[in-house]
């Protein structure tokens, strides 16, 4: 493990090798799972307020469901906010293309200007998965079978997952933390 300003990273942040490969998982990490994506207080807000705008970048079956249980809820499992989810499979902001390939609605919404936020963090981050402890942030690489084709593809490439999450973990922590993650990386991993 790896101690930058507070955060311990684990190694694997460093040595994994991935790059999402869309075509051919399928969005898969929007669908599976037991619980919506995890929210930080203030994106279950933004999502509340921002709702109007979302609309119409998701599916009915997702307005229907927000409507019913809100832009975020409690998961029961842990405690957590997380986005609610449609009959217990896809996330409700989850819209899907032509090829069934599923995407982000928050995303879209965000891309196309209406609102001025990403997509949640944690979505933002996979395969990072953070977990806040009085003292410190963990900072680790989750393993989740359907990211195969991400392996396969971050090693066809050679791309490092601090080195493919460089947008989300600089909106996170910023310019300053993920330059100390490249000066690690060349002093410590380079081989």
């Amino acid at each position: 493990m790896i101690d930058i300003d507070g955060k311990i990273i684990s190694r694997e942040v460093f040595s994994q090798k991935f790059v999402c490969d869309l075509s051919a998982c399928k969005g898969a990490c929007c669908v599976e799972g037991d619980s919506g994506a995890p929210l930080e207080k203030d994106e279950a807000d933004l999502l509340q307020e921002n709702f109007e705008k979302i609309k119409p970048f998701i599916s009915h079956q997702g307005i229907e469901a927000i409507k019913n249980h809100g832009a975020s809820v409690i998961d029961s499992y842990d405690g957590e906010l997380v986005t609610p989810l449609i009959e217990g499979k896809e996330c409700v902001y989850t819209v899907f293309d032509k090829d069934g390939t599923a995407k982000c609605g928050i995303e879209n919404a965000y891309k196309a200007g209406e609102i001025s936020f990403n997509k949640p963090i944690s979505c933002h981050l996979y395969p990072i998965r953070l977990n806040k402890y009085q003292n410190f942030i963990a900072v680790n690489y989750h393993k989740w079978p359907i990211c195969k084709p991400a392996l396969t593809c971050g090693a066809k490439l050679n791309v490092k997952v601090y080195k493919f999450l460089k947008e989300p973990l600089v909106r996170k922590f910023g310019q300053e933390f993920y330059n100390k993650l490249e000066v690690v990386d060349n002093e410590f991993f380079r081989s």
